[in-house]
């Protein structure tokens, strides 16, 4: 296998955006990682595209990178269609990646695209709600209305508006939360730490959804999504394309004199698994560990999948950064924060950069990229060398049915 290099990136601002298709979208990306890479797309041999719900939103199945690329001009080339939920271009940066360093191609292009807002968004919800074993689903929900009271107490329940009203996820993150509150002593207080961090990066960021300086206190107060988390707490609805270029490692000064190089690309999916073996998170990132011969000590910058304030803490543990049940003491430690010694989600993360479920992955390597090549303006991590980044889609029995980490360095 050969190492592999990313040699350019695009992206979009993220946001909501009803006037702009899938093609708008993904253009501006694509085009952006070209230009980043000074090449033609001629030069393109081969193209993943990763995207989770146009077939919901919009009615495009099937074809869609076909479709997106075409309207660019590139064709003749194989392209390849990831969906993997939340994990869409994630898969795709991936696959990208092996294509690559198996000597099969020399120039990928990957492509995150997602157009996540509709009119009715009732819509937008039950495509995200989507991104489960649907029979379950409905069997909890009708357990459910059966005993609602009992429900809330013992596990996910499907309050009143879920899927209508807000994502579904917003449920299974809530009751997550609950039980981390128990296990870790974690309060309120810490999700509103990191919902504020996240926020006060995101206004660092141009292509960021949200941003912006707001108190513990603001947090707190803000309109309540479903307890304990406030809307600030939750990723947004959104829309956003990312793209980059990949080539091989010992070419990539062909086309850069500051590649950045993929050490490690693993993506895992959930399993039935005992109570004391490892969850898919803390696999995928023993793998990249290993993989890319590094630890998380190692780490300069992060960017991982807070679709929900209280997910970050818990990756926190699950990725290394300290010990079970320490993530509340990291958060209040500045430890993650920017000027801290491991800023996790300089984005903005999902919670403010927002969350355009098909292109996230590949936003995330995006922030990544440009961090390492020391790109990244007001929000720049002096003297990063090593990055990693945490991707998780759908959810199968509790945990994520995909999930991805790519670690990088320069």
């Amino acid at each position: 296998m050969r190492d592999v290099a990313v040699v350019g990136v695009g992206m979009t601002k993220f946001g909501k955006f009803l006037e702009r298709s899938l093609k708008d979208l993904a253009g501006e990306a694509v085009r952006g990682a070209l230009e980043s890479a000074g090449i033609d797309k001629s030069r393109i041999e081969v193209a993943v595209v990763g995207n989770a719900t146009a077939g919901l939103i919009t009615g495009q199945e099937m074809i869609r990178g076909q479709v997106v690329l075409r309207e660019l001009g590139i064709g003749g080339i194989p392209v390849i269609n990831t969906e993997n939920a939340c994990a869409s271009s994630s898969t795709a940066f991936h696959l990208g990646w092996l294509y690559v360093a198996s000597g099969l191609y020399d120039v990928a292009l990957v492509v995150g695209m997602e157009k996540l807002t509709h009119e009715d968004k009732r819509r937008s919800f039950q495509a995200i709600g989507a991104a489960v074993d649907v029979e379950w689903a409905q069997q909890v929900a009708a357990r459910a209305r059966e005993a609602r009271k009992a429900e809330e107490e013992r596990g996910p329940s499907f309050q009143e508006g879920a899927g209508e009203k807000r994502s579904m996820f917003m449920d299974f993150y809530a009751v997550w939360a609950r039980r981390y509150m128990e296990r870790s002593g974690a309060t309120k207080e810490d999700f509103a730490r990191v919902a504020a961090k996240n926020l006060y990066h995101g206004s660092l960021n141009p292509k960021a959804q949200y941003g912006g300086e707001y108190t513990i206190e603001d947090i707190l107060n803000a309109p309540l999504v479903v307890e304990p988390l406030t809307r600030p707490m939750c990723s947004p609805i959104s829309d956003g394309a990312a793209a980059a270029i990949l080539v091989p490692a010992s070419r990539a000064r062909e086309f850069t004199s500051k590649p950045v190089f993929v050490r490690a690309s693993v993506l895992v999916s959930g399993r039935d698994r005992g109570q004391d073996e490892p969850g898919v998170t803390e696999e995928a990132a023993r793998l990249a560990y290993e993989r890319a011969g590094v630890g998380p000590k190692e780490l300069d910058v992060l960017e991982v999948h807070d679709a929900s304030a209280p997910a970050e803490l818990i990756i926190y543990e699950e990725l290394g950064l300290c010990g079970q049940g320490e993530g509340p003491a990291l958060i209040r430690s500045g430890h993650t924060r920017l000027g801290g010694r491991q800023p996790v989600n300089t984005s903005g993360g999902l919670i403010a950069k927002g969350h355009p479920i098909g292109a996230t992955g590949v936003a995330q390597a995006c922030e990544i990229f440009w961090q390492l090549r020391g790109e990244a303006g007001d929000r720049q991590v002096e003297g990063a060398k090593v990055g990693l980044t945490e991707n998780g889609g759908g959810m199968i029995r509790g945990e994520a049915a995909a999930l991805a980490v790519h670690i990088f360095s320069v």
